[in-house]
């Protein structure tokens, strides 16, 4: 075990880090991230919206959903392309790029030129179900303008204005970007959109089926954790598998068609119990039934960040990163609780959620409760709840004497 903890940390963590920050994966994530208040929007319309289900006169708030996380690809196409000038020290172009990629994915969509210069689009296409592409488009847009930032009409020591280098200095790029857009549409009457979701559509399936639902769980919420590895590594992945999931749960929802898709940030919310891990019962634990004065004090310091299901306190306080005693718990249950989850969803016992909802730090039961939109989700967090504190007890009560001999051996020590 000690090998292995030593391989990871002095190994395997800085590659996976090093990747992490390469240009084009920080891209994703940062894009990403910077557009996830839309979603946080949308998921507040979701809440806002049970008010509804008691009072009739309530006003639909579906539309605040569709122009927020209905979205979310449109902003990604602008935002990626961006990000990825910034993290390649293009900034000057960082802008133009973002226009030029929002514009080239409007055409990668396929939209239908009507009669009287009306122009269609399908809303599906321009919100997380054109996430694929939208991420495709936003490196290929990254690609071309990064290429040609490296030859520029006008020089920085130029008497032009920065603003006329940089009008002069993307034409070409985004002329040759447009142009590719415009013949695989207009001319070649090819949907882009249609090509890519078509290339990709193996691996998302296969992310979406039992086995990638539970590895990719356990590796981001779990495994990686435990060596310091922050979630966000595999945010990226996660997003582009769990965001199209939702959005065809909800559209399959209105339409009264059945709901299949399990693996969405809203299912994996349901077993992140105080945090990536399961974590708040051993925090309950260390917080009330430690006999180290050590352990409980760090038990009472994270309480109020694991019951909103922020457990970094706990993770590097107790510690459970790097610890050979905790790390266990935290990965067996990082597969007992996708796979409980899975079965559970699978046979009809809990509902599979059918609404973007992404407040995780909204407290357990409430998150399951809304969720899942029923009693059986409230009754699951629960469940979840006495299976991690069976899963951790012995391996805290083990850490807990551990610490106790070693606070005496540092009393003795300080005498």
């Amino acid at each position: 075990m000690d090998k292995f903890i030593s391989w990871m940390t002095d190994s395997f963590a800085p590659k996976i880090n090093k990747i992490a920050k390469n240009p084009w994966i920080a891209s994703i994530q940062s894009a990403i991230i910077t557009a996830m208040p839309m979603v946080f929007i949308g998921s507040f319309a979701t809440l806002l919206s049970i008010i509804g289900d008691f009072w009739e006169r309530f006003p639909d708030l579906s539309m605040i959903s569709t122009f927020s996380f209905g979205l979310f690809s449109l902003f990604l196409a602008y935002l990626i392309p961006e990000a990825v000038m910034n993290h390649k020290g293009h900034k000057d172009v960082s802008k133009a790029s973002g226009l030029a990629g929002l514009a080239f994915f409007l055409m990668l969509v396929y939209p239908q030129i009507l009669e009287g210069d009306q122009i269609q689009f399908d809303l599906n296409t321009l919100g997380a179900g054109g996430m694929i592409a939208a991420l495709a488009s936003g490196l290929f847009i990254g690609f071309i303008m990064n290429l040609f930032s490296k030859w520029k009409f006008i020089g920085e020591d130029s008497a032009i204005p920065d603003f006329v280098a940089v009008w002069f200095n993307t034409l070409i790029p985004i002329i040759l970007i447009l142009l590719i857009g415009w013949l695989f549409t207009f001319e070649l009457d090819i949907s882009l959109y249609g090509v890519v979701n078509s290339i990709f559509a193996p691996l998302i399936h296969l992310g979406n089926g039992f086995w990638g639902f539970v590895l990719i769980s356990f590796i981001g919420y779990s495994f990686l954790y435990t060596f310091g590895i922050s979630t966000w590594v595999i945010f990226p992945v996660q997003s582009a598998i769990a965001l199209p999931a939702i959005a065809e749960n909800q559209a399959n929802f209105a339409a009264g068609n059945e709901v299949t898709n399990i693996f969405t940030a809203e299912t994996i919310q349901l077993f992140i119990i105080g945090g990536g891990g399961g974590t708040l019962a051993l925090c309950i634990m260390l917080a009330f039934m430690a006999k180290s004065k050590r352990l409980r004090m760090i038990g009472k310091a994270s309480l109020v960040p694991s019951i909103f299901n922020i457990n970094e306190p706990i993770i590097f306080g107790a510690p459970i990163a790097f610890n050979p005693i905790l790390m266990i718990p935290m990965w067996i249950y990082g597969l007992v609780g996708p796979i409980l989850t899975w079965i559970v969803m699978k046979v009809g016992l809990v509902p599979i959620p059918h609404e973007p909802f992404q407040l995780w730090y909204l407290p357990g039961p409430f998150m399951n409760w809304i969720t899942t939109a029923s009693i059986a989700g409230l009754i699951y967090f629960f469940v979840l709840f006495v299976v991690t504190w069976i899963i951790y007890y012995p391996f805290f009560k083990l850490y807990d004497k551990q610490a106790v001999e070693q606070d005496a051996e540092l009393a003795e020590e300080g005498e």
